[in-house]
């Protein structure tokens, strides 16, 4: 019996381990939908209707950061459709300049 228990308690800890693992590779951040065009200059309340026609003019979709301004880009844009020139928690794999979102937020 206590082979069976200690055996359920090693396994309970390595699925533990794993999901923390890759939970490891999202994060969170706060900040502003706007354009490539704009960039930092378009991350207030005011700027939507500015970013909406950056856009339909053929510029990219980036978030720009509340903590540090950093600006970007998104891969994934299609997942920010509707939330151009909102204030959001986007959640995704950041690499470098670039973000994969998973999900968004208003905030």
């Amino acid at each position: 019996m206590r082979k069976i228990l200690f055996a359920l308690a090693a396994l309970a800890l390595v699925s533990l381990l794993a999901t923390a693992s890759f939970a490891g590779d999202a994060t969170t951040v706060n900040g502003w939908i706007s354009d490539s065009k704009c960039g930092a200059k378009g991350a207030n309340a005011g700027a939507e209707a500015c970013t909406k026609k950056c856009l339909e003019s053929g510029a990219s979709l980036v978030v720009v950061t509340d903590k540090d301004q950093k600006v970007l880009t998104v891969k994934n844009p299609d997942s920010l459709k509707g939330h151009e020139g909102h204030h959001v928690a986007v959640t995704g794999k950041v690499d470098g300049d670039s973000i994969q979102v998973d999900s968004a937020k208003m905030l």
